[in-house]
């Protein structure tokens, strides 16, 4: 340790408060930036004429097509330039294999060419999952309760497909099939989207903080007493994470994700020393609640920024967050 530190000075020669006396020189020194192109807003659409607040998810609402042009526009001005889309799909479209998420005119082709449309330079992210297609609010198809991960694999592919051709920059398998990667990248590829990128969640784990997410898409309910343990990760785990994202990358990804974000900035640490290809953190539905429910006893505001900043730290290139339009109004202000 002494050692460690005369290399580096001692106290009273080397005064480390000294770089921190004044606001310009706390920036010019400053390791780690955020900026609002290092966000993305998700974002909720549904196929009704209106928006409908999500209860668990303050501020944040079931958009109508209208209103997610509009929201979109707001990301824009505010300097985010990519978004990401999730559909809440009318419960009479559900079935047990998910199938309107085949159908080419399905509420999310439709949100991606209707904001593509309206709004050509801005990124459009398509999740790319059964869960908000399916009865049983699983990621893939059942039989005999149990997911079948080849089978859901070929219809991830068809989904992939659809998306592009609607618009889609950038496809994120978020299932946690393995072997997906590979097998969606050579359907887009054959069908001529070899510009579409593809942002695998490559280490997703079984969180207990999607809860809100899973209430604005209407699957929570749907799954009952059922979870999702067999195929995304195990919390206790972190050198499997490592394992999923070299073989997503092997398989052909762009870029990585690890979800949820705060809970596993370790995951990301070492994900960002160990690989090469853009890595971004997802910020879950449910550690937005949190800082949204601090009340008096928190500030939000800051709460928000000093999260998201942490998660920089850790080595997340860009952050999927509920709170990113409210960061960039703080960073633009």
């Amino acid at each position: 340790m002494s050692d460690t530190l005369s290399h580096f000075g001692r106290y009273p020669t080397t005064r480390l408060r000294r770089l921190r006396q004044h606001e310009w020189l706390r920036l010019l020194v400053r390791e780690h930036e955020l900026r609002p192109h290092h966000l993305i807003m998700p974002l909720f659409v549904h196929d009704h004429p209106s928006s409908t607040p999500i209860e668990s998810l303050p501020t944040h609402h079931r958009l109508s097509l209208d209103d997610l042009v509009h929201k979109a526009d707001e990301c824009l001005q505010h300097g985010i330039t990519a978004i990401a889309l999730f559909p809440v799909i009318d419960d009479t479209l559900k079935d047990d294999k998910g199938s309107h998420a085949l159908q080419e005119d399905n509420l999310l082709c439709r949100a991606i060419a209707h904001v593509k449309k309206h709004h050509p330079q801005l990124g459009v992210i398509a999740d790319v999952a059964l869960d908000p297609f399916t009865s049983h609010g699983h990621d893939g198809i059942v039989r005999d309760g149990t997911i079948l991960n080849d089978e859901t694999v070929a219809v991830l592919c068809r989904q992939a497909v659809l998306q592009a051709h609607a618009g889609a920059d950038i496809i994120a398998p978020s299932d946690m099939m393995d072997g997906r990667i590979a097998a969606i990248r050579q359907s887009l590829d054959e069908s001529h989207q070899t510009h579409c990128l593809i942002l695998s969640y490559a280490a997703k784990y079984a969180s207990a903080f999607y809860a809100p997410f899973r209430d604005a898409l209407g699957s929570r309910s749907l799954l009952g007493a059922s979870h999702k343990k067999t195929y995304q990760m195990d919390y206790h785990n972190r050198r499997e994470a490592l394992r999923e994202i070299a073989f997503d990358i092997d398989e052909g990804a762009d870029m990585v994700m690890v979800k949820p974000a705060l809970p596993y900035l370790d995951v990301i640490c070492h994900a960002a020393q160990s690989f090469a290809v853009p890595l971004f953190a997802y910020q879950v539905s449910g550690e937005y609640a949190m800082l949204r429910h601090g009340g008096s006893h928190l500030s939000y505001d800051d709460c928000l920024l000093e999260s998201l900043v942490a998660i920089r730290r850790a080595g997340a290139q860009a952050i999927v967050s509920y709170g990113a339009l409210d960061a960039a109004r703080l960073l633009t202000s």
